[in-house]
Order: structure tokens, then C-alpha cells, then sequence
């Protein structure tokens, strides 16, 4: 984050939307700050988790509160149908797996069914209602969308300032058999980000992308600007290297 956000407009610059096509925690949104925003993500799951906290934070901190702390009932909670729930449920239920699983990951099997084994109860209090309350606030004015990113894309225009943020696995040409809901972005999908960023840019749209420094990736983004991302995770999660296998690419 602090390596990222100087190489980013102020909110002051963008002049009409800041757009996340794959907003995952919102790290970027939540830190810029910006006065008009369009989030969206292709999970349905992390879209109902903004939707419910944004319009009911404090029934949504009263269920996710409520739940109990044993492994136990991690598994009973994660193998709830979430059919006909209400909002506020689904949105706890979300909140409370994505804080108790194993490393916040989120992982779904072939059935389209989340099946992240127990992490325990240490990351579940570092958030509190007035947590929820704080990101409800920075949320009132957001349109909230679950899409592919291709359409939220194409939807910005002149003015608009679009982070990027795609799967992908450091110094890697594709992301495949990850944790990422079925596991795979392909080296297509990037090609097809490339064009609808190529497009966006014939608009007058500055983006810009945070993304794997493969030299197939780098190819499909030669017309643009590549910082290397001097230190991070690299191939081996949780653990820092210098050499991060990451670029930001922006057309500014």
C-alpha cells in the first residue's frame, strides 16, 4: 500500500469515478478515499458482503458477533445453505469465514461451494462494529456491482480513473490450481484485460494495474508505463523477498 498509493492519483484528480473491476478487499477504495466509486467483483459472495454492511452494519456485526467460536461451528456455519437467508446473514456469514478460515483465504471446489478448512479465532476481533460502521459510511456513495470485468471496463469514460488489481501468481504467466473461487485466470483472460484497457485508454480513462512482471504479461502492455514493485510476497506467500515478481503498469 505505501509502495502503491504515490504512483496513484489524489482523489483530488479524479475527476469522475475511481472503478475496481476486481475490488477483493478494497484496500485501494478504502485508502484513496474517493467521492464517487464504482466496486465490482465476479463473486457473489464478497458483493453481498459490501451490499449488507454498507445498508445494515450494526444487524450485520449483532449476527457476525453471535456466532460461536469453536471449530465446531466453523464447520456447521460454512455448510450452511445461504438459500433465502437475508442479507444481513449472508453478509455475516461471509464476514465470519473469511475472518476464521485458514489465512483469509476464499476457495471454492468444483461445486462452487466454499470448502477453506478452520484458521481459528485470532483475526475474528481485530475488526469491531464500529469497524463495520466506518466502511458502511465510505460505502453510501458506491454502486456495487458483481460482473465480470470486462463490462465494468467498458462502462468508464472520460474522466474516470480505473485500479486493476487481477488474480495472478508473482513473476507467473498465468494463475491456475489457486485459491481464487475455481482456481484458474488464464493467460487469455489478461489478453482480454489488455484490450478493454486499450480501449478504455482510446477514451481518455487513466488506469492503473497491479499485476505479475512475466515477460508474456509485459508483451500485452509494452504502450505503457511498468514500475517494478521493489519487494513483496513473491512466489512463496508470506514470505518478503526483493524480488517480487509484480509490476504496476499504468497508461499515465
Amino acid at each position: 500500500m505505501n509502495y502503491i498509493i504515490p504512483f496513484l492519483p489524489s482523489t483530488e484528480l479524479i475527476r469522475g469515478k475511481f472503478i475496481e473491476p476486481f475490488v477483493g478487499s478494497g484496500a485501494i477504495f478504502f485508502a484513496l478515499n474517493p467521492r464517487r466509486a464504482l466496486l465490482s467483483d465476479i463473486n457473489p459472495e464478497l458483493i453481498d458482503l459490501y451490499r449488507g454492511i454498507r445498508r445494515y452494519p450494526l444487524k450485520v456485526w449483532e449476527i457476525y458477533e453471535s456466532f460461536p467460536k469453536t471449530k465446531k461451528a466453523y464447520y456447521e456455519i460454512r455448510a450452511t445453505r445461504t438459500d433465502g437467508k437475508n442479507l444481513a446473514f449472508r453478509a455475516a456469514r461471509t464476514l465470519y469465514l473469511n475472518r476464521t478460515c485458514f489465512k483469509g483465504m476464499w476457495r471454492h471446489n468444483a461445486n462452487g461451494e466454499f470448502n477453506v478448512g478452520y484458521g481459528g479465532q485470532d483475526r475474528r476481533w481485530t475488526i469491531s462494529k464500529a469497524s463495520l460502521k466506518e466502511v458502511s459510511n465510505k460505502l453510501k456513495h458506491t454502486i456495487l456491482k458483481c460482473s465480470d470485468f470486462e463490462k465494468v471496463v467498458d462502462e468508464s469514460s472520460k474522466g474516470d480513473f480505473i485500479f486493476v488489481d487481477p488474480p495472478y501468481r508473482p513473476g507467473e504467466r498465468e494463475m491456475i490450481h489457486d485459491h481464487y473461487i475455481c482456481g484458474k485466470f488464464s493467460y487469455s483472460e489478461y489478453q482480454r484485460l489488455a484490450k478493454a484497457l486499450e480501449r478504455a485508454s482510446n477514451r481518455g480513462v487513466r488506469w492503473a494495474l497491479t499485476i505479475s512482471s512475466h515477460p508474456d504479461i509485459l508483451d500485452l502492455f509494452e504502450e505503457n508505463h511498468v514500475i517494478p514493485i521493489l519487494r513483496g510476497t513473491g512466489r512463496k506467500p508470506g514470505i518478503l523477498t526483493n524480488d517480487s515478481g509484480e509490476v504496476i503498469i499504468r497508461n499515465y
